[in-house]
């Protein structure tokens, strides 16, 4: 029976007319999306030949398929593993939610692989899995790459600073040495007068 209804559907789908609001396709300001037509004058409203159609009833599909899959499946949301035990694999499908983050998806689709139940929104799960693995890879090494960066400037930063203490203690004779280490002495010992 249900398959008698999804062709019915298909072919109800197949014939219904695109409904876009009046003059939408005349004018850029309005929007196509419907809206019936209200004017006094309006030719849509008064349903005369050779005008767009209106929308009605006897478009829709029938009640037992009505938010069906394609496929026949009803449709469930996901968005963890809980949700996931729960669908009745026979007549539900999932559709993996698009807030979900890219690691979490790929768990997901594959517990849902394991227990043999039909993701609706991938069509190859195998390359999706494979891509999204390399994608996660190539995040992590541009990370890796990034923080790599940074090390390097703030070791180049700290280099030149050395380089002119050492420039510094090669002119500097052994009298100055002790000068400069009693002044930083003093210095460390006022703070602590202080605190």
């Amino acid at each position: 029976m249900d398959k008698k209804l999804m062709e019915l559907r298909k072919e109800i789908k197949r014939r219904k007319p695109y409904f876009i609001s009046q003059d939408s396709y005349r004018r850029k300001r309005i929007r196509k999306r419907w809206r019936r037509p209200k004017g006094l004058h309006s030719k849509m409203r008064l349903q005369t030949k050779g005008h767009r159609k209106l929308v009605k009833p006897g478009y829709g599909s029938p009640r037992a398929v009505y938010g069906l899959h394609h496929s026949g499946l009803e449709i469930i949301r996901v968005s963890s593993e809980k949700c996931i035990r729960e669908v009745n694999k026979e007549k539900q499908g999932i559709v993996v939610a698009s807030a979900v983050g890219l690691r979490k998806k790929i768990e997901l689709i594959k517990k849902a692989k394991v227990l043999g139940i039909n993701i609706l929104n991938i069509k190859d799960i195998d390359s999706f899995l494979k891509n999204a693995e390399e994608e996660i890879k190539k995040r992590k090494e541009g990370k890796d790459a990034k923080l790599k960066k940074k090390k390097e400037k703030e070791s180049a930063k700290k280099t030149p600073a050395k380089k002119k203490e050492e420039k510094l203690s090669e002119k500097l004779s052994e009298e100055d040495k002790k000068e400069i280490e009693k002044k930083e002495k003093d210095k460390i010992l006022t703070k602590k007068e202080i605190q």
